[in-house]
Parts: structure tokens; sequence; C-alpha cells
């Protein structure tokens, strides 16, 4: 089973996203902070993260690069509604990192589709 890590600081959309996933058959926890999840990452590399961009303390992007650094294995998907998250997303580019961007609110069957892509094995 494949197990996903959902981190949004907005309580109701990381445990809706999460209900979701496991009711499609996901090991899914929710997170509201970077940090928290970071801390848990170190413990249990999830198969994937799905992150809010704009989030108080640590963003999505930071917290991406952080995870991709110390868990090249580990996927990664980030979501927003908010225009600054171009900005984050360039800065990090320039920098050789590139990461999925699904933008909010997005349809649950759009979702889960996303979710079986990155989960995927790469094909050879």
């Amino acid at each position: 089973m494949k197990q996903i890590f959902v981190v949004d600081d907005e309580h109701c959309i990381a445990d809706t996203v999460a209900v979701i996933l496991r009711r499609a058959g996901y090991e899914a926890t929710a997170f509201y902070d970077a940090q928290s999840a970071l801390e848990q990452i170190e413990l249990c590399c999830p198969d994937l993260v799905i992150t809010d961009v704009v989030m108080p303390g640590m963003n999505g992007v930071e917290m991406a690069v952080l995870i991709r650094d110390r868990h090249p294995d580990c996927r990664i998907l980030l979501f927003s509604g908010n225009a600054a998250t171009a900005d984050f997303l360039g800065n990090v580019r320039k920098q050789g990192y590139d990461f999925d961007l699904l933008a909010k609110p997005i349809h649950p069957s759009d979702l889960l589709a996303r979710i079986k892509s990155a989960t995927q094995p790469p094909s050879r």
C-alpha cells in the first residue's frame, strides 16, 4: 500500500485530502505544518508527499527541496491556490529543482489520477 503524507496549514484541506486518499486505498496521513511532516519523514519516508505551497514558517517549496535532497526517491506534488506560487517555483527551478504543481481546488478524481501517475515506477 502506498504511503502518502498530505501537508497543508488549513486543517480541513489536509484532513479532507487524507480521507479521500484513504478511501481510495492509500495509507494517508495529514500534517498541518512543514516541520511536523519533515520530522516524520526522517522516521519513515512515504512514497509521496502532497504539500501546499503557501504556509506559515517553511513553505511547501522549501520543504520539497529538503525532501528531495535527503530522500531523492520520495515523489512530491505541490498544490496551491495562490498566484505567488510561480515565484517560489521559478526560484527553485533556477537551482535545478522541478516539481509538479496542482491547482486548488482540484476535483478528487483528478487528484487521484495525478497521484496514481506520480506513484507509478518510471518506465524504462
